[in-house]
């Protein structure tokens, strides 16, 4: 079973680096947006991880708090470049 987490976290590392590589490179702010929120949701998806693996149920309270905060930063975000672009 750890073999398969082990897996998992490699594989979630991989996508980490792709994302922060659309945050750097993305040619608009909207890319760069969606890579943002790609690393967030991977990032909650690790804490979910973590907490399977080492049996801590506090790591699933913080991943559920930091999804909400993460929520609305984008929401603000979008909502601010929205009327940036009107």
């Amino acid at each position: 079973m750890t073999t398969i987490f082990t897996v998992v976290a490699a594989w979630y590392v991989v996508l980490k680096l792709l994302a922060f590589l659309r945050v750097v490179l993305g040619p608009t702010v909207p890319d760069r947006l969606v890579g943002l929120d790609a690393i967030n949701t991977l990032v909650i998806a690790t804490m979910f991880l973590l907490s399977a693996i080492f049996r801590e149920t506090w790591l699933v309270d913080v991943a559920v708090v930091y999804a909400l905060l993460s929520y609305v930063g984008t929401l603000f975000f979008a909502r601010h470049f929205e009327e940036g672009a009107e």
